[in-house]
């Protein structure tokens, strides 16, 4: 017999070999059928795959995301299983779960796979599906993999297979179907009730441009159709919202070939937007006693060597510009925290000047495969709300918490309220991928433990998301149609001082290392604008809205009260333009709207007689006559309470 520990703290003595399938049955039959895998000691697993020691053990379902990636990849394979019945010959790459949904990348050799073939092969998924055809795992030998996927000619898997270590090779069968798979997958195909295969992409094979380039289809699945009818809906209002359509309906950013692709050019109303963006930032920063410096976007190559970035990043960044100089080489800027520490080593500080903060919304670059950039969200080049705070180990927890109640405001100020906060540890059975010692790690990952669970935040702890330098808190915020976001970031970082050797005299007039934070709360100004525009359709709060007012006389004889309204706005600090066309009111109110503005000010003779304006509010219709004291006090009113002035 084994001791099996359940979530609600209850422990369970089983049969050694009982499965969590089982385990489910023992507690009923209703969970049994809902079940779909389970986390036995900290690891996903299939819910048929025998327990032999003790352990604790999560029943997962729908409802746990584990659960969820568990039936995502199990769709990927019946996808696979039915595009294999249909085009004979296909060879398959890889096919994961993904945030929402999952895809799988084809060779369909001499078939041809467009979007108009996804509803075929939706009908032979369900058809399949109905069959409630399981997942059978098989351990295979290495020599064994490999002669069956060079028998059936798949160097895709054959490619996949020689960097796996004989004893660890796992075969999954559902159907007549056979994949090269780790797992977990469901019990069967039952649950998987509705289906939608999304779009088809071209993807290279394993990312290289070099390689051949195969056919990616996208789909989701859900145990039930009314879920699906409601994720549609959902993706058809994120149709609606997309970042590329609005930023380009409110001339807030645009692209041009003859720059670069990744490289947005910001419009003028894009401009005034980052602006209002930066400026509320800075007035937090300088409450919170940051100082503003400003690097290059270029810096010597062997900085980052000595960061570690060079050899982290150096592939996936530009390619290193040489000057007339033999064996001198600078990069664009991939980073910013090496020059602050730069900044921080140029002068001697005691323990009586930490803790040091530097700011700065520097511009950094990476090289993006074409294939991967999106919008604003993947671009190869973007500004970075960064600051840098040199500190005392004493001070961490204090520090920490400042930057916390700087993107606590932030989020506050617009309106993103439903947040879940990240802890993002290193994976602790591949520390190879991170620099710095033992020591400094437990350090770091113990501070931001204890200082999440202090703030009393809702968090979740995930392996394997740390930087590669240190431990952070990642808040991942849901935007109005429940997407989530990674936006802000903070980081305790023991390496990158003693890398670049930086040093404080401590009270004990000895030399020490300072720790240092890495901070944005934005993350970069590209990606938050992005997602800004999407959770808000680009009807933005009115501290941030460009053009708060747009002045619409409602014929040219009254353009030059229509001056001298914008004149007195101005001196409010209230921003906005004149609609001076030659198009009747009705049409000029139409595009206001369809612009977003948050006020309209009509102009006729009654206002300029009585040196008023009709007010007129987007989305709400007509607020009556004001002064323009009137006006601006509304105005006032509104932008305080959005600020929590």
């Amino acid at each position: 017999m084994i001791n099996i520990s359940l979530p609600d703290n209850s422990v369970k003595q089983y049969p050694e070999g009982i499965t969590s399938q089982d385990i489910a049955k023992d507690i009923s039959e209703g969970l049994a059928r809902n079940v779909l895998a389970a986390k036995v000691n900290g690891e996903v697993i299939d819910a048929l795959q025998p327990i032999h020691d003790d352990a604790e053990v999560k029943l997962l379902t729908w409802d746990d995301p584990e659960g969820r990636d568990a039936m995502w990849h199990s769709s990927a394979h019946l996808m696979a299983e039915a595009i294999e019945q249909l085009y004979p010959g296909v060879k398959f790459g890889i096919g994961p779960a993904i945030e929402n949904g999952f895809y799988y990348d084809i060779d369909p050799g001499e078939h041809t796979i467009t979007q108009e073939d996804l509803p075929k092969i939706e009908k032979k998924m369900k058809e399949l599906a109905k069959q409630k055809q399981e997942f059978v795992r098989e351990e295979v030998p290495k020599k064994q993999a490999l002669d069956y996927y060079k028998k059936k000619g798949d160097e895709y898997k054959v490619e996949l297979i020689d960097e796996l270590e004989d004893g660890t090779i796992t075969f999954y069968q559902s159907g007549d179907f056979t994949d090269l798979c780790r797992g977990p997958h469901i019990p069967h195909t039952g649950p998987i009730k509705a289906v939608k295969l999304l779009s088809i992409a071209g993807a290279y094979w394993r990312g290289d441009e070099n390689r051949k380039q195969l056919t990616r289809i996208y789909g989701i699945s859900f145990p039930k159709k009314k879920q699906l009818d409601e994720y549609l809906e959902m993706l058809e209002e994120a149709q609606k919202r997309d970042h590329r359509k609005i930023g380009k309906e409110l001339e807030i950013f645009t692209f041009s070939q003859n720059v670069g692709s990744g490289l947005p050019l910001w419009m003028p109303k894009g401009a005034e937007l980052r602006e209002r963006l930066e400026q509320f930032l800075k007035r937090l920063q300088r409450e919170a006693g940051y100082d503003q410096v400003i690097t290059p976007h270029i810096g010597n190559v062997n900085l980052y060597k000595t960061s570690g970035h060079f050899q982290k990043y150096g592939a996936d960044s530009f390619q290193t510009i040489k000057t007339p100089n033999e064996g001198e080489e600078f990069m664009l800027k991939p980073m910013n925290c090496p020059h602050h520490c730069e900044i921080y080593k140029a002068k001697q500080f005691s323990f009586r000047d930490l803790p040091v903060r530097y700011a700065e919304f520097g511009t950094v670059y990476r090289y993006e495969q074409s294939g991967e950039l999106h919008g604003l969200t993947r671009v190869r080049g973007f500004t970075q709300d960064d600051a840098h705070i040199f500190c005392t180990p004493e001070q961490v927890k204090e520090e920490f918490k400042g930057v916390m109640d700087i993107i606590l405001k932030i989020f506050k100020a617009l309106d993103f309220e439903n947040f879940v906060a990240q802890v993002s540890l290193r994976d602790p059975k591949n520390k190879e991928n991170y620099i710095g010692s033992d020591e400094n790690w437990e350090r770091s990952e113990q501070a931001i433990l204890d200082i999440t669970e202090e703030s009393g935040l809702d968090y979740v702890v995930e392996y394997g998301e740390a930087a590669f330098y240190g431990p952070k808190l990642d808040f991942m915020v849901k935007d109005a149609l429940g997407r989530s976001w990674q936006l802000g970031t903070v980081q305790v970082d023991y390496n990158l001082p003693e890398r670049f050797e930086l040093e404080y005299t401590g009270s004990d007039n000895e030399k020490h290392r300072p720790v240092m934070i890495h901070r944005a709360p934005f993350g970069s100004m590209e990606r938050f604008v992005a997602v800004l525009l999407e959770h808000t359709a680009g009807k933005f709060p009115l501290w941030l809205t460009p053009e708060q007012v747009r002045v619409l006389p409602i014929s040219e004889k009254y353009h030059k009260f229509a001056e001298k309204v914008l004149s007195l706005l101005q001196n409010y600090d209230i921003r906005g333009q004149i609609d001076r066309r030659n198009e009747k009111i009705g049409r000029k109110i139409r595009d206001t709207e369809l612009m977003k503005i948050p006020y309209m000010l009509i102009i006729g003779e009654k206002e300029e007689q009585e040196d008023k304006v009709s007010v007129r509010k987007q989305g709400e219709g007509d607020k009556g006559s004001m002064s323009l004291d009137e006006f601006a006090k509304e105005m006032k009113n509104t932008i305080d309470n959005e600020l929590n002035v």
